[in-house]
């Protein structure tokens, strides 16, 4: 009878677990159309030790700064979190990011709404790292309002938010030169994109593939950047987007890390006890 039970748990949990399945991948999209074949790149935190490549973000949020930000919030990021540990503007001799004189300068670029102290008015000032990154937009009606009715979609999630989400936002930013199939129209403000579900985009293309349009700086040894291909591009702000959807990959791998560790050991430790223990006695001839 108990067997009976477990067995007809588990076979209604496999049901449930893969109705849910079923369910995400619905959400998520119904993938590329039209016979575009998605690119899998092999991305620098993939992998049992993989971490992020920190010039690769700091190009990132280049990109972010100079394209994306016009459109796009990064609502869940402070300024202080470009400093972390891990981060694209993380400096040993700053622990506290808050001091991190990149990050302040970073912060100093934008303003922020605030309370004055002596009478509660608002007031305009410069921003600083513990400020969150300030709204691209008033509120929602403001944003649909200048994109032809489309939302933006906050970024600092966005690789989270989507099925293979790092591929995805790569092949979306690479395929807008995909051949239109004929019939499908379009409406004003919209752009053909075989990656996006129904692939129709608000989004006009943002990443110009001409080199020398977007000039990277300098990396952090003062060597020579990459040449800002659109391929480029498209790799170094998805690198940027994925550690800001999950800034504490590295220290939670270290972490994992450890932990097998110490289990390894544990292991070998009560095993020895157990030889110790029982060896002297012999096994029963019953």
């Amino acid at each position: 009878m108990a067997f009976k039970t477990v067995r007809n748990l588990i076979i209604v949990g496999g049901v449930a677990v893969a109705t849910a399945t079923g369910i995400a991948l619905a959400a998520g999209g119904s993938g590329p159309a039209d016979g575009y074949k998605m690119v899998h790149k092999h991305w620098h935190w993939s992998g049992f030790n993989g971490t992020y490549d920190q010039e690769a973000m700091q190009r990132g949020f280049q990109i972010y700064e100079q394209v994306c930000r016009s459109c796009h919030n990064l609502d869940h990021l402070a300024f202080r979190h470009l400093g972390d540990e891990g981060g694209p503007f993380y400096d040993y001799k700053y622990p506290n990011p808050n001091d991190n004189p990149l990050v302040k300068n970073i912060a100093a670029q934008y303003e922020v709404t605030d309370l004055d102290p002596e009478d509660g008015s608002e007031v305009t000032r410069a921003a600083v790292p513990a400020d969150m990154f300030p709204s691209v937009y008033t509120n929602a009606i403001e944003a649909r309002s200048v994109n032809n009715g489309a939302l933006p979609p906050d970024l600092s999630l966005i690789v989270k938010a989507r099925n293979d989400g790092a591929n995805y936002l790569y092949n979306l930013m690479l395929a807008y030169d995909h051949p239109q199939p004929e019939g499908l129209s379009l409406s004003p403000g919209q752009y053909y994109n075989p990656v996006k579900e129904g692939s129709k985009i608000a989004m006009a293309p943002q990443l110009q593939p001409q080199v020398g349009l977007f000039e990277y700086q300098s990396d952090t040894e003062g060597q020579n950047p990459p040449e800002a291909t659109i391929e480029q591009m498209a790799a170094d702000l998805t690198e940027f987007l994925a550690w800001s959807a999950d800034p504490k990959l590295a220290a939670r791998k270290s972490a994992g890390l450890m932990s097998m560790v110490y289990l390894l050991i544990l292991a070998v430790l009560l095993w020895l006890s157990y030889k110790r223990l029982w060896r002297r006695l012999k096994p029963s001839e019953d």
